[in-house]
């Protein structure tokens, strides 16, 4: 159990959330991105926040109770089972524990249950599964330490973007950058935003012909392709 984890610039982390994952994801070098396998239960809530890492045990929920109790306000409890886990590990007893405590969210290879009740109560939840069956308390794991999360490293105190699209890991030391990269590819979206609607095509803006020459591509008229021209 590591206790009073660092966490990046409280702006830098509360900015990011405006970007959505996928913009920190490309922004980044499109690295990050846990993968489609973990999805929101919600529609239309983005959310930023510091990780706290907890590593459980398949089935068992005890180390995320020891989470809540390391949490505080602007955190997302992040939670991955040692193995394949498809357990309500929490519900809506204990996301009330942590909405209280200010926590914005909670991601996880594992499951969750009581989905209809987070929805209405507003917590913010990515999962791998959903699942009636609960878990345990019986077995020691870690919290405060690297876990990976779909393929990710998630260290404590890294920032959690997550959205309708999904989760996205900036690594702490990186926050600035991120934060600064998807501004920029914001800005340079909504440029070609307005170009697009102003009736321009991205083959054009993104200078595409020329990747499909080089690509071998050709363009070939339909009488000719049907009398075998191809």
């Amino acid at each position: 159990m590591v206790t009073d984890i660092v966490r990046a610039d409280r702006e830098i982390v509360d900015a990011l959330a405006a970007f959505g994952s996928a913009t920190v994801h490309e922004a980044l070098g499109r690295i990050g991105y846990a993968g489609a396998g973990i999805r929101p239960i919600q529609h239309d809530v983005a959310i930023s926040g510091s990780a706290i890492t907890v590593q459980v045990a398949p089935g068992d929920n005890l180390m995320v109770h020891a989470a809540i109790e390391q949490s505080q306000e602007g955190d997302v409890i992040v939670v991955v089972p040692t193995t394949d886990s498809p357990f309500g590990f929490i519900g809506e007893l204990m996301a009330t524990q942590m909405q209280v405590r200010g926590v914005r969210g909670y991601v996880t290879s594992g499951g969750v249950r009581d989905t209809a009740e987070l929805r209405r109560m507003g917590f913010a939840v990515w999962t791998a599964h959903v699942a009636a069956q609960g878990a345990v308390k019986d077995t020691a794991g870690s919290v405060n330490v690297p876990v990976v999360l779909g393929g990710v490293i998630v260290n404590p105190g890294d920032i959690v973007v997550a959205d309708d699209d999904g989760v996205t890991i900036v690594p702490r030391a990186r926050a600035a950058e991120a934060l600064a990269a998807s501004q920029s590819r914001a800005q340079r979206e909504a440029r070609n935003r307005a170009r697009y609607e102003a009736g321009e095509i991205s083959m054009d803006i993104n200078q595409l012909r020329g990747v499909l020459d080089d690509l071998g591509v050709v363009y070939v008229p339909q009488e000719e392709y049907e009398r075998g021209g191809r």
